[in-house]
């Protein structure tokens, strides 16, 4: 059960990471089918700001999934042989994961409602709309995902506390 647990916690997060470098991957190929093939300044704003996005997202995507398999065994080995570096490695680590959480959702709404302001604010068929429309999708595809991420954080936290 105590496995159990730990695994699906960091399978689900590396589940996510994939999420995130197919956003990524996405993001990236309309990208370059809007710049070769629409080659219009809207078209190209949108692909700068979706591909500036991808980038973060391949960065941590990749990070999460290569790093998941590893923490599996890090905490199962803790609950398996010494149960206090629960108490005194793990909590402390996702709590600081959870404190991250709040700065990204700063930094997500900021670029949502930056945006936004750039989508109505410039006239149709600019590169500074297309850009805020990219900003738009991006950070909302980003809030969204982290706010799954959070709330299994805080689940994987209480299953800790219970130890």
């Amino acid at each position: 059960m105590i496995m159990d647990a730990i695994t699906k916690y960091f399978t689900a997060e590396r589940n996510e990471s994939i999420l995130f470098l197919l956003a990524g991957l996405l993001a990236v190929v309309c990208s370059i089918y809007f710049l070769i093939k629409l080659n219009k300044d809207f078209y190209s704003g949108l692909s700068y700001s979706l591909v500036s996005i991808a980038i973060i997202q391949w960065i941590v995507g990749a990070s999460i999934y290569i790093r998941s398999p590893k923490d599996i065994e890090r905490v199962q080995d803790y609950c398996k042989h010494d149960k206090t570096q629960i108490q005194l490695v793990e909590l402390p680590r996702m709590e600081k994961v959870m404190k991250s959480f709040q700065l990204y959702k700063f930094i997500e709404i900021s670029l949502l409602l930056i945006g936004l302001f750039l989508f109505f604010y410039f006239p149709s068929e600019s590169l500074w709309k297309g850009f805020g429309l990219g900003l738009l999708i991006q950070s909302a595809l980003m809030l969204i995902l982290d706010f799954f991420a959070e709330r299994r954080g805080k689940e994987y936290i209480n299953y800790l506390l219970s130890l």
